[in-house]
């Protein structure tokens, strides 16, 4: 069994603590806006998104060339089409 709070505390510590500020903040953004809405699989599905390296998560949110082949599942659809501007 599965303790969702604990997988939402490592999620949202994962996705705010990457290595480099522009995917702490994207990451960070997408993940404050869904985890509270997703089930035990798309949460399951986020932490899988987060173990893949910065440069493919950036180049498949941007539309460019991965070295990874993504999922079609709905995590990666949200975090595709998300909708984040640095403010």
């Amino acid at each position: 069994m599965i303790n969702i709070d604990e997988l939402k505390k490592k999620i949202i510590y994962r996705s705010n603590y990457r290595g480099t500020k522009e995917m702490d903040n994207l990451l960070g953004a997408f993940t404050k806006k869904y985890i509270n809405n997703l089930n035990e699989n798309d949460l399951l599905d986020l932490e899988k998104l987060l173990n893949i390296d910065d440069t493919n998560l950036y180049n498949f949110y941007n539309g460019f060339k991965t070295d990874f082949e993504f999922e079609n599942n709905n995590i990666n659809f949200l975090y595709k089409n998300f909708d984040y501007t640095q403010k």
